[in-house]
């Protein structure tokens, strides 16, 4: 039996895997059982259940993030696979490497984030990606952006574990579904919301840089441990990639590394 934070997609309907959107009268009752349990601890339950009818999944956890750039648990109870890299080390500063935390900086508006439309051309071969994906067996993730109070934002993230991919007939599907996804879960997570985030400055801001770095050299490193290739660091800052290159090569001197694992730990341990 699934609990509220694995949901297996075993038990999901036949047409969640293989046919279009849910029959309507499904999908009406979920809803109806999503607002009837809003506030309630049954409500993590209820999603699930409304969202298996749009998509398998493995996986449902959710974080925040205040204004200020620190994030913050939100729900992630009964996960999975390796907690203490999943919410642990992601909490300690990891999460900002997060191509979410990143989409969510720039627009907190509610909707559908894709992860797999939002990462660099190189993050694949990235430490974070080695540590947080591929150790953990996390194949895909979808996110839905919730607007909470005091400007903080969520994201409830749907993991595929194990080699499956969410198809893009799925992936549609919940993005047309993301308004009262959005609306119905934000409405719910209000108010721990503000009960779990600490007042602005209470917190310290875990930063990737180095007093031995310039700015520049800093802006480059945060880049590179994103999964930015040297071609696409060069666009995003408007340099050369030969100059990236040689950036590159000045920090690896400076820190006495050779390779991004050790620059991840330096950094992120």
């Amino acid at each position: 039996m699934a609990t509220k934070g694995e949901v297996s997609s075993s038990n999901a309907p036949e047409h969640a895997s293989r046919f279009g959107p849910p029959p309507f009268d499904l999908w009406n009752k979920s809803l109806g059982d999503l607002a009837a349990n809003i506030g309630s601890p049954q409500f993590p339950q209820a999603l699930a259940e409304a969202l298996r009818l749009l998509a398998p999944f493995e996986m449902m956890n959710a974080f925040q993030y205040a204004p200020d750039g620190t994030a913050h648990d939100l729900f992630n109870e009964d996960i999975p696979v390796e907690r203490v890299v999943i919410v642990d080390h992601y909490l300690a500063g990891a999460y900002l490497l997060d191509p979410f935390y990143d989409a969510v900086r720039q627009s907190g508006d509610p909707r559908l984030l894709v992860m797999r439309n939002l990462t660099p051309d190189e993050f694949h071969q990235t430490e974070y990606y080695r540590r947080h994906y591929a150790s953990t067996k996390i194949s895909d993730e979808v996110g839905f952006v919730l607007p909470l109070d005091r400007g903080v934002i969520g994201v409830l993230s749907l993991s595929r574990i194990g080699g499956g991919l969410f198809a893009d007939g799925k992936i549609e599907t919940m993005a047309q579904a993301a308004p009262v996804v959005c609306a119905l879960a934000a409405r719910h997570w209000r108010a721990a919301s503000v009960a779990s985030v600490p007042a602005s400055g209470s917190r310290a801001i875990p930063r990737i840089e180095h007093q031995r770095l310039t700015r520049r050299e800093n802006e480059i490193v945060n880049l590179l441990l994103k999964g930015h290739s040297s071609l696409s660091t060069a666009l995003q800052l408007s340099l050369s990639p030969n100059t990236i290159k040689v950036h590159r090569r000045r920090i690896y001197e400076k820190l006495n590394l050779s390779s991004q694992a050790e620059l991840f730990l330096l950094f992120l341990a």
